[in-house]
């Protein structure tokens, strides 16, 4: 009877396993090279005892939008934020503001963070009147704890108008795009002459409809696309 042949192929599968492992190193190099410095940093915060995502989750800690702004660049945590911590922060005196805008502020303005940095949308309803592009008196206060921020903090400030896709009944602006443009415009004008912040600090835009939060399909959607957002850009 004939012994067994040894099989001399054996170490390709050790090697085959040896080049999948390089394979998804390289390929994890290359990840984290196109990854956002921010993001990185943060990714690897959570292997080294940070707080993370409960950093910003709550009000606690947090006195005014400058001290949370100061906080969230320098901290190592992903943010995470509630309509509580913005309440904190925009928070009035008795008879600062009409108690129709406090009623309405946890509705109808919103913080985050993205990849821009932190971002504060205010829907159309409570800066304009419909198709319009002059500010609301009432809404001067809330813009007015913005400018605080924004003068105390070195961010450069990003102010980008949106709008629904429901064409305009209005003659004042050929199109939605031009409307968006114009409530950027307006929010702007109010703090380089209203509240003294250089003009330097600023980029403006609109995207019209064209950067819809949510398809516009139902009047609910298209009242939350129409929208300014004030954006502290991320330092670098």
């Amino acid at each position: 009877m004939d012994e067994d042949k040894q099989d001399t192929t054996l170490w390709m599968v050790t090697f085959s396993d040896l080049v999948m492992l390089l394979l998804t190193f390289f390929v994890l190099l290359l990840t984290m090279s196109s990854m956002d410095a921010k993001r990185l940093k943060e990714f690897f915060s959570h292997f080294q005892g940070s707080t993370g995502v409960l950093e910003f989750s709550g009000s606690r800690g947090v006195t005014d939008l400058a001290h949370f702004i100061k906080k969230y660049h320098d901290t190592d945590g992903l943010v995470v934020i509630d309509q509580g911590l913005l309440q904190n922060m925009l928070k009035m005196e008795p008879g600062e503001i009409s108690s129709d805008v406090l009623e309405n502020l946890n509705k109808f303005i919103d913080i985050k963070d993205d990849e821009r940095g932190i971002v504060i949308t205010f829907q159309d309803k409570i800066l304009f009147d419909p198709g319009e592009a002059i500010l609301k008196p009432e809404i001067y206060p809330v813009l007015d704890k913005i400018a605080d921020a924004i003068k105390q903090s070195p961010n450069k400030i990003l102010i980008i108008g949106h709008t629904d896709n429901v064409p305009l009944r209005s003659g004042i602006y050929s199109s939605n795009w031009e409307l968006s443009v114009y409530r950027a415009l307006a929010v702007l004008d109010y703090f380089i002459k209203e509240k003294g912040i250089t003009p330097s600090r600023f980029e403006v835009g609109g995207f019209g409809p064209y950067l819809p939060l949510y398809p516009n399909n139902t009047p609910e959607r298209r009242a939350k696309n129409r929208r300014v957002e004030i954006i502290f850009r991320h330092l670098t």
